[in-house]
């Protein structure tokens, strides 16, 4: 009988990435896939490590698995199996860490398991580690084209690590420097995928805009995109987050030409003060990153613009507060995404004095928020009977089918509408969860 693993995963699209990776993986070594915890052979936890509520769902979740299943052999990998492997090798039950310096290896060392190669820890004992500084790490794996664990809109990973020093971040040190998927394997892929029945691609990367810094001969991220597009049959692809500076505006005048490229672009813009953007060590001012979304906005009338906002970084100050209140208030962002500041040990952030109390960050933090689902609702509420492309898929919610844009918004529509399907649809109204309810014609 065939071996059964699971894998949960936390954290951005690269890592959700990364795991359809391993599952493709696993699955060449003739294991099978579990969706029940309690069912699986060997569990893997892939983390992220972006805050420390981050790290503390991770450590819960792992010793909740354990305790739902004794039996299992217990891999922790990801970002924080970088960051601090002893920390999570001393967890109970913990048979192995592996940092993304050692990813690409976790089939092999599931199969070491099986050969009883690996014993697990006795008592007293750390679970094994794997982990290094990336100098080993030349390159990347190829994103699987086969196995998206049930999505409809698979994620490829064009591009790994992160060459900037932004003061809070925790991630180039726990990815690595920046490094690309050649254009071929990417484009290989992607036909593959196509193959396959999917209508939707999601392009995903730590630092997506560097993409093809590092290749030789050098390579671009828009000239890539223009490849893609060009690919026979497929019929939507979407990009996931990218740096502002890096956001070209041929890439721009290429989405606003090429109804393939759905038209949402999230631009990381972490604070609205130029004071604070300069201690964050962010390349840009506001006004260069207003630049970039009013352009956006011209281009592309209708399409979804995102952003990253961080509360309270310390020594951020009422008046700084402000301006990026002030600054997002005047932006045609159509939602954030807000992160409390999180104190990352090894960061440069990490040594600035005065901190923020927790109380201001989560008033702020909430403020922030507020905006968001202001300017998300103004959004949607555009649409109200208009015709949106939406992609249907594998989830229900209250019934009927779920289903997503191609600028972001959320749906709802006639639960016998099959998965993976791109059907133009009707908004004929607004749940009271943020839902456009679709009716499809006839």
């Amino acid at each position: 009988m065939a071996k059964k693993f699971y894998i949960a995963t936390f954290g951005c699209r690269t890592n959700q990435a990364d795991s359809a990776a391993l599952r493709e993986d696993l699955l060449s070594r003739e294991f099978e896939e579990t969706r029940e915890c309690r069912q699986a052979d060997v569990i893997v936890v892939n983390s992220c490590t972006v805050t420390h509520r981050s790290d503390q769902q991770v450590r819960q979740l792992t010793r909740s698995l354990r305790r739902q299943n004794p039996a299992a052999r217990l891999v922790v990998t990801g970002c924080y199996a970088q960051r601090d492997p002893s920390s999570l090798a001393r967890i109970t039950g913990v048979d192995a860490v592996v940092g993304n310096s050692h990813k690409g290896h976790i089939g092999s060392i599931v199969a070491a398991f099986e050969c009883e190669e690996i014993h697990p820890p006795t008592h007293g004992e750390i679970a094994a580690i794997y982990r290094d500084d990336f100098r080993s790490v030349a390159a990347m794996e190829m994103t699987p084209a086969t196995e998206t664990g049930g999505r409809t809109r698979p994620f490829v990973k064009i591009q790994d690590g992160c060459d900037a020093k932004c003061t809070y971040c925790i991630i180039p040190y726990v990815r690595g420097p920046s490094r690309s998927v050649p254009p071929q394997i990417v484009l290989r892929q992607l036909a593959q995928l196509v193959e396959n029945g999917f209508k939707e691609v999601v392009l995903t990367g730590i630092h997506m805009g560097s993409y093809g810094v590092h290749l030789k001969p050098r390579y671009s991220l828009d000239r890539l995109l223009g490849e893609i597009v060009a690919v026979p049959g497929l019929q939507r692809i979407r990009l996931s987050s990218i740096e502002p500076m890096q956001l070209s505006r041929r890439v721009i005048a290429l989405a606003a030409n090429c109804e393939k490229i759905a038209p949402h672009f999230h631009i990381c813009l972490q604070s609205g003060s130029d004071r604070i953007l300069k201690k964050m060590f962010r390349p840009y001012k506001t006004s260069r990153f207003a630049s970039i979304v009013e352009e956006i906005r011209r281009c592309i009338p209708d399409a979804a613009i995102g952003t990253d906002v961080i509360a309270g970084f310390p020594g951020e100050s009422e008046e700084d507060h402000r301006q990026t209140v002030e600054f997002i208030g005047r932006m045609p962002f159509t939602y954030l995404h807000v992160f409390p500041y999180s104190d990352r040990s090894g960061t440069a952030a990490s040594r600035l004095a005065e901190k923020v109390d927790s109380r201001t960050i989560k008033r702020r933090s909430n403020e922030l928020r507020q905006i968001s689902e202001d300017k998300n609702r103004a959004f949607r509420r555009r649409f109200l009977g208009q015709s949106l492309s939406v992609l249907t898929l594998s989830e229900t919610k209250d019934g009927m089918r779920t289903a997503l844009s191609g600028n972001y918004l959320k749906a709802k529509l006639d639960p016998s509408m099959p998965a993976n399907q791109l059907v133009q649809a009707r908004v004929v109204a607004e749940d009271p969860e943020g839902y456009q309810v679709l009716e499809t014609p006839g």
